[in-house]
């Protein structure tokens, strides 16, 4: 029994995360807490060092790195602020920068990821993902702004490379790889989203057609996921519970799933 009197070293991550599956030349997306994991030594800096040691150096580490401050103050849902602020916000938020744009929504650990040396970052202004290592480039290259979480995203690249989730110390209702299923599967109603830019001629807001995606049924699926197939590896990561998933099986199952167990009740 692991002595939880004793530090989370990066030396010990990187073990437990080989023990639950993590594997040299992997391409890991990964969803974390950083509270999850209990006392680490040097914090999520020491978190990302294990990931990277566990995936060598042939191995990516891609998070979610997504914005959602970069939509109209009336639409946010993350947080809120007094309707009397939304005429000034919209004047002067700062436009999405790929390189400066934080993500600290996504947690210590993503933020961590997206101010690593050498990492890439795609170009959506709303839902980017930031990825370090051998795939980084590769992986981030290609997201359209209509292809939030679709087959233009790096979600598409990481099922294309046979890349694996790693949700680390939160549950199946962060998996974004089943929204890859929705795009496929369904043909959910349009959302008409609203950014800040950078273009040639300056800062600007932008409209784009994106979708209605829905993960209030993903706690669900997920486990189903998990209880019919031996493909989840699970086990305990400094003091969270991690599982492990294929995403190109993940998706494939989350389609019939879906297609099953979903009925006309209304998207969010």
């Amino acid at each position: 029994m692991t002595d939880e009197r004793e530090p989370r070293t990066r030396e010990r991550l990187a073990s437990e995360l080989r023990s639950v599956g993590v594997g040299e030349g992997d391409s890991i997306l990964l969803h974390s807490s950083m509270r999850s994991l209990g006392w680490v030594c040097g914090g999520p800096v020491a978190v990302v060092l294990a990931l990277l040691d566990a995936v060598g150096p042939k191995g990516t580490i891609v998070v979610p790195s997504q914005t959602p401050d970069n939509r109209d103050p009336a639409c946010w849902t993350h947080r809120s602020v007094p309707p009397e602020w939304w005429p000034t916000i919209r004047e002067h938020l700062p436009a999405f920068d790929p390189h400066a744009s934080p993500c600290r929504e996504m947690g210590l650990i993503a933020e961590t990821v997206r101010t690593w040396p050498g990492a890439s970052r795609s170009g959506h202004p709303q839902t980017s993902f930031a990825a370090v290592g051998a795939r980084a480039g590769e992986i981030t290259a290609v997201h359209d702004l209509t292809s939030e979480l679709g087959e233009a995203s790096p979600l598409a690249a990481l099922e294309a490379i046979e890349g694996r989730s790693l949700l680390l110390g939160v549950g199946y209702d962060r998996c974004t790889a089943f929204h890859l299923a929705e795009y496929r599967l369904f043909n959910p109603p349009p959302r008409m989203q609203a950014c800040v830019i950078m273009t040639s001629a300056g800062r600007r807001w932008t409209t784009y057609q994106g979708l209605a995606l829905d993960p209030r049924d993903f706690v669900d699926l997920g486990h189903d996921f998990e209880r019919s197939t031996d493909l989840v590896c699970t086990g305990r990561v400094g003091a969270a519970e991690a599982r492990l998933l294929p995403i190109r099986e993940a998706v494939s199952y989350a389609q019939a799933w879906l297609f099953r167990n979903r009925t006309s009740r209304p998207l969010l």
